[in-house]
């Protein structure tokens, strides 16, 4: 049934949201160049990887050395204006449509951590990925690590259609109000480098 409803309501999305896509991509364009899609392989179900295509919200500005520049310095304005209202996340439900990820799920991160995660932090890879999760509406990027990976696999053991529609319903209210977008003193999250 999840599954079934992923892949209408993604389906449904793309269709009607579809005027949206092609305007914030041609902003993105005009204001930050190509490409305009932002591709990364995340780990999905069971830790399988997966291409996770979002909008491109930040710069490719590197230092001398050609490391890519920290995350304040590389997101413009335009691109803050992108993720705080969710709409650099819009690519994704091609991603939910094809059955990499589901509309709610644990956020897929980088594949770097894996090796980094303990036993029950790894729980959050038994279900699909998501657009938003339980960790996305109790507080997002304001939450330390652990925080975030506890409530990921209470959602792995508490999963139910209703409880989607409770977090799809919170979620519309977090980005409305643009809560939790970025931890405190960062531009968006520091990077986790496992668990004590």
């Amino acid at each position: 049934m999840k599954r079934l409803f992923d892949m209408l309501a993604s389906g449904l999305a793309l269709l009607l949201l579809s005027p949206v896509i092609i305007v914030t991509a041609l902003l993105i364009r005009y204001k930050l160049g190509g490409p305009v899609l932002f591709r990364q392989m995340r780990p999905g179900l069971h830790g399988r990887p997966f291409q996770m295509v979002k909008f491109r919200s930040m710069r490719d500005a590197v230092d001398a050395d050609g490391q890519p520049l920290p995350d304040e310095d590389r997101l413009p304005p335009f691109g803050k204006l992108l993720r705080s209202t969710s709409l650099d996340e819009l690519p994704g439900l091609w991603n939910v449509f094809i059955g990499d990820m589901s509309l709610v799920g644990p956020r897929p991160l980088l594949m770097e951590y894996l090796p980094l995660y303990n036993a029950e932090q790894q729980r959050r890879h038994e279900v699909r990925p998501g657009i938003t999760g339980w960790a996305q509406v109790n507080g997002r990027n304001a939450l330390a690590w652990e925080d975030k990976f506890r409530l990921d696999v209470w959602y792995v053991d508490h999963q139910s259609f209703w409880l989607d529609l409770r977090i799809l319903l919170r979620t519309v209210k977090k980005v409305l109000i643009r809560d939790g977008i970025a931890a405190d003193g960062q531009a968006t999250m520091h990077k986790f480098k496992g668990s004590k």
